[in-house]
């Protein structure tokens, strides 16, 4: 599993992204609908519309980095909506975790 300083903020694109994209095509995204800087180190996180597949990517001072997972069943789904007007929400590590393995934290306390 990742393991991240606290300083490392982890956005989540709300909106389906097309995981076809590379590099170059998930740094655009994050520029467009997260709207942040993707050499910033934060971990930029994106699903895709069917919600089986997700792609996390981050700069490491050196290159991007890409993880990618596809479920074998089951869906991603996000515990909370986006605050009117934003198209990403931000989750901590513990919630990242938890998105990887495919557990639902809608209704969760």
């Amino acid at each position: 599993m990742l393991t991240l300083p606290a300083s490392v903020r982890i956005f989540v694109a709300a909106e389906a992204v097309d995981l076809r994209r590379g590099f170059d095509g998930l740094a655009a995204a994050t520029r467009s609908v997260i709207r942040e800087e993707p050499e910033s180190g934060h971990l930029f996180v994106f699903l895709n519309r069917r919600r089986n597949r997700i792609k996390l990517l981050v700069w490491d001072r050196t290159g991007y980095l890409i993880v990618y997972k596809r479920l074998e069943a089951g869906t991603f789904s996000l515990a909370t909506q986006p605050a009117p007007g934003r198209r990403h929400i931000e989750v901590d590590a513990g919630e990242l975790g938890l998105l990887l393995e495919g557990v639902d934290l809608r209704g969760a306390v």
